[in-house]
Order: C-alpha cells, then structure tokens, then sequence
C-alpha cells in the first residue's frame, strides 16, 4: 500500500501554487479598498501577502512601494465613482460582501460593465500617483516641469502643473499587466487593454488649464498658467457617456496579428478613447448570487419618469413596483447673514417613494 509523505513547501513554492490553481481577475486589485488603513501595503513581505495581486503586481509593488497607498486610493476612488455614476440604473456597482473579486463575477464576463470598471480602474490609478506627484508625497516624482515658455494665449507657463505622464506610466505598469502576462492573441486581455487606455485617455484629453494674475492692483499684466488634471467626477462622467455607446467587437485575424473589429460591419471601428466589449450583459432584474447579482427588489425608482434610465419601468424590469408614503427631513426657510453664515431649520414633509417589488 503506498504510502503519504508530507512535502515542505517553501513559502515561495506555495504562492506560486495559490496563483496557478486561483486565477487572478486584473480587477481583484480592487480589493485594497477593503484593507484597514492601518494595514500596510508596501514592503517585501506585505506585498507577498496581498490578496488580489498577480505575481507581475505583486512585482511592481515590491518595486514601488512608495506608490501603493495611491493605488489603495485608487480603489476606493473606483468603488465610490462607479456608484455614483451608476446610481440609477439596475446594475449600480453592488459590492460583493466578501471575496477579492469586489463587483462580484460580472466582471469575469467581457460586458459593458466590465469595460467600464476597466477603463474607471485605469484612470483612477493614473489620477491617485499623479495626485501624490503633486503633492510631493512620492520620491520618485514632483510637478511637471516640462510645460515652459509663452503659449498661443499669450501667458506664461509656469507653476506645478500635474505630473500626468509619470501617473499614466505607472498605470500602465500595474494595471495592464496581468494582461500582458496572458499574451496578446486573445480577445479578452486586448478588451481590456483597450478599455484600460481609453480610461487614461479620458484624463489627458479632458486637462484643464488653471491661471493666476501678477500686476499692480489686480491688473493681470501678466498670467502664469499651469496643467491640472480634471476632477475624477468629470472622468466618470466621461467614460460614462463612453459605456452608453460601447461598441460590441469580436477577435478578428488579419494577416498574422489579430484585433478587436465591430460584431456589426457595419458599424464604424472604435476610437482609442471609445469603450469596447465582447459579451452581452446580463438584465440585472433577478437575484443571482452565484454572479454577484443583488437583482432590483426593494431598489428605490422614480415613479413619475418612463423614458429616464432611473424610471421604475426600466430599473425594476417592468411595471413591477409599488408606491409608499415615508417622512424626511429637510433645511428650510434659510436665511443669510451679512457675513458669511446661513441658518436653516428643519422640517419635516411627506413625499412619496417607488421601490421595486420583489
């Protein structure tokens, strides 16, 4: 009868194992969010025991510790911004209650709505270090000096502008590599590839110019201007609009490389800034665990809109939806002082509340 012997796995040897009998979703990173703050995320041995990370950004971070309490940022900056922008559509960003995957197995399929929080991901990591660049919370980074001398305008650049390039670098060493780990020739990491860069994109072409006047009294003889990023709400706003007219696409070989083509020929291909994906979405409506599904039932709807995606036709998957009364409080009769103080009161009004029937 053989015999069981006991092996000794090193501790090397057995993360390895985890790895190849646990495949990595590129947006389990996202699951930083979860960590305590008191938690650190950096360091040779923390890093080996972040849960979420691929063997490659479990690399970076041994590499640029420094950076990661910006990604840790970063993914709560996903979470936040995916909820507010989807807030009134029947997929609203629900977490998983546990588990590294955070929006559940939704983003295990090629839909919409992982498209979205890959390009959300990729910008939000270019948006959190480039912030710390700024801030002169990074050794290795500071403001961008590059942008000199006298633009078209007629001012003066000058001042800290947004170290953007250093931000989208380093987004693209973290965030696209586990997909470059998987090789280029299948269509799920080119999606993501693709969706990860039109959500840095949405920064860079959305860059705002900030000034400042020098002369006697105010007399802007002369404006010193400087680059800023844009707020992370108007790049969620961006890339939303980007979602509402994704394009579906389907791998195609030409020649000896392969590429993402619309499913439809007769639909233009898409730019570098637009959203791609490969699989119809699920509709949302029912419970379904398995998938990190929630459904609508209970979910709050605007009963007085059919046409508006917050309608409770569309959110709660037809006419399904009921009608109560509920008390809430608001400020009212405000009044201004002459200084700079407002002193509302509280009242208390009864409005009327749809929610979806289970």
């Amino acid at each position: 009868m053989p015999t069981v012997s006991t092996v000794n796995l090193t501790a090397p040897l057995l993360l390895l194992l985890l790895w190849a009998t646990h495949p990595t979703m590129a947006t389990n990173w996202l699951s930083l969010a979860r960590l305590p703050r008191s938690r650190p995320v950096s360091g040779a041995a923390p890093c080996a025991r972040l849960r979420g990370l691929s063997p490659g950004q479990v690399g970076v971070c041994r590499a640029r510790g420094e950076v990661m309490e910006s990604v840790r940022r970063a993914a709560e900056m996903v979470i936040e911004e995916c909820q507010h922008q989807f807030r009134n559509r029947r997929w609203n960003c629900s977490t998983a209650p546990r588990g590294i995957n955070v929006f559940g197995r939704v983003m295990n399929q090629g839909t919409r709505e992982a498209a979205f929080v890959h390009a959300l991901s990729s910008a939000a990591v270019a948006v959190a270090v480039t912030r710390a660049c700024t801030r002169g919370e990074l050794e290795r980074c500071g403001c961008d000096r590059k942008v000199r001398g006298v633009s078209p305008e007629g001012f003066q650049w000058s001042g800290c502008s947004d170290n953007l390039s250093y931000g989208v670098a380093f987004s693209q060493a973290f965030v696209d590599e586990p997909e470059r780990a998987k090789g280029l020739s299948a269509g799920r990491p080119l999606m993501n590839l693709h969706n990860n860069e039109a959500g840095r994109k949405a920064i860079l072409h959305n860059m705002q110019v900030e000034c400042k006047c020098h002369g006697v009294s105010g007399s802007c003889e002369l404006r010193t201007c400087w680059k800023v990023m844009p707020p992370f709400r108007r790049v969620g706003a961006v890339l939303k609009e980007r979602f509402d007219g994704a394009t579906e696409v389907r791998l195609t070989r030409i020649g000896s490389r392969t590429a993402l083509l619309p499913r439809d020929p007769q639909v233009k291909p898409p730019a570098a800034r637009d959203l791609v994906y490969m699989a119809p979405s699920p509709d949302f409506c029912h419970l379904d665990p398995d998938n990190g599904i929630p459904g609508t039932a209970g979910r709050r709807c605007n009963g007085t809109s059919r046409l508006a995606p917050d309608g409770c036709e569309l959110v709660c998957c037809g006419p399904g939806y009921r009608a109560g009364r509920a008390e809430v409080v608001q400020r009212c009769s405000c009044k201004f002082s002459w200084c700079c103080s407002v002193r509302c009161q509280q009242c208390k009004n009864t409005v009327t509340i749809h929610t979806c029937r289970v």
